[in-house]
């Protein structure tokens, strides 16, 4: 897919940030698809910086599982498959758990009035059927959560996770999949069980708030694979036409 050439270059970056974030930006949208070869001249050539700070961003994008370097031959972006699904979700979902947990203590009553207010936030986008609003506002949520635990490695490891989810979201579908209202009400558990500081339950609560998705996730890839497979299927003798 060709490099876009509009798009609006951040400011006050170095010349590594700003290849790292854009080219993680295109790979997470689907900009650079999976599979595609990237090309250091190419890219440096669209974001207008020599070829040293891109080749140092592909070096930090193969270390997080987004890109695939090959000395002397090639890099490429990585594929992603329905049988990632049950990889990512899980770890993703313990360590917000673990989030979670160590958040309550540390909650304050203005900490519960923005959770809640980001969760009416996603509620109404929700009902409004603006999915990819909904998506930024749990997105927010569970950032609010992760600085609450104030515990950077849980924030960078499950920022990391997080990004590969947002990833699998843009590729497999056309639009986000279908939010349901559970995780409105799971959202308003875990304020609860937080504000009751009752740290084992929000974990569960979390834990599960994660896992529920990825379980319709797989279900839909899985599904939309045997629909593939019978609209391919030769037919033969006997076969409804």
């Amino acid at each position: 897919m060709p490099i876009p050439k509009n798009f609006q270059s951040p400011v006050r970056m170095s010349a590594k940030e700003k290849a790292f974030q854009q080219i993680q930006r295109w790979i997470i949208d689907g900009t650079l698809e999976p599979g595609e070869k990237l090309y250091d001249a190419e890219l440096s050539d669209a974001l207008g910086i020599s070829r040293t700070p891109v080749r140092e961003a592909l070096q930090l994008l193969q270390s997080q599982g987004f890109v695939e370097m090959y000395p002397g031959r090639q890099t490429i972006v990585t594929t992603l498959t329905k049988e990632d699904v049950p990889k990512i979700y899980p770890p993703l979902a313990s360590l917000q758990a673990l989030a979670a947990e160590e958040a309550t203590p540390n909650v304050t009553a203005a900490h519960i009035r923005k959770l809640r207010e980001l969760n009416e936030s996603y509620r109404a986008a929700i009902a409004d059927a603006q999915l990819f609003a909904a998506m930024e506002k749990d997105e927010q949520f569970h950032d609010v959560i992760l600085e609450i635990a104030d515990n950077p490695y849980i924030t960078q490891f499950s920022s990391l996770l997080q990004l590969h989810v947002m990833r699998m979201k843009y590729l497999f579908f056309q639009q986000p999949i279908r939010i349901k209202a559970e995780s409105v009400q799971e959202h308003e558990r875990l304020i609860q069980a937080m504000e009751r500081g009752e740290a084992q339950e929000a974990a569960a609560i979390m834990k599960e708030n994660w896992l529920r998705p990825m379980r319709e996730v797989y279900q839909i890839l899985v599904q939309s694979d045997r629909k593939t497979f019978a609209d391919t299927k030769p037919k033969t003798e006997g076969d409804p036409a």
